[in-house]
């Protein structure tokens, strides 16, 4: 019998990973474009500044209103009195709850100063609003 032909029933002493290893790399790419998808939250066009400020804090809330009016915590969508119910809880576990407001340059200003004196009602003094800085 041949050297390189093994018989039916003999062991193998070999292992291919090929297969395993496809799949490891798979997973890995799904998992890196779910994680990337999920941060980016809602898109909208924002107004341009000429200087602006990072504004990012730990335990942050994004409030963002889109050029049709919807509104979103998070990027969620939630009306007016969802988003002071919301905010409310995460005030009441942190006092001094920074907040966000991300609002697209087109978006109704009356949904903004909503937002704004939902903000004034429940004591959030730390409002920032999100701008696109102008390249000089």
């Amino acid at each position: 019998m041949s050297e390189g032909v093994k018989e039916e029933n003999q062991l193998y002493d070999e292992i291919n990973i090929t297969p395993m290893l496809d799949l490891a790399y798979v997973l890995l790419v799904i998992f890196i474009i779910m994680t990337t998808a999920s941060v980016q939250g809602v898109k909208v066009d924002m107004p341009h500044t000429v200087n602006s400020a990072a504004l990012a804090k730990p335990q942050m809330r994004a409030i963002t209103v889109t050029s049709d009016g919807s509104v979103y915590l998070d990027a969620f969508p939630v009306d007016m009195a969802q988003l002071e119910q919301r905010l409310a809880q995460y005030k009441s576990s942190n006092p001094e709850l920074p907040v966000v407001l991300k609002g697209d340059a087109a978006a109704h200003y009356e949904k903004v100063s909503e937002v704004l004196e939902i903000c004034k009602r429940l004591d959030i003094t730390e409002v920032g609003l999100v701008t696109k800085k102008v390249v000089e």
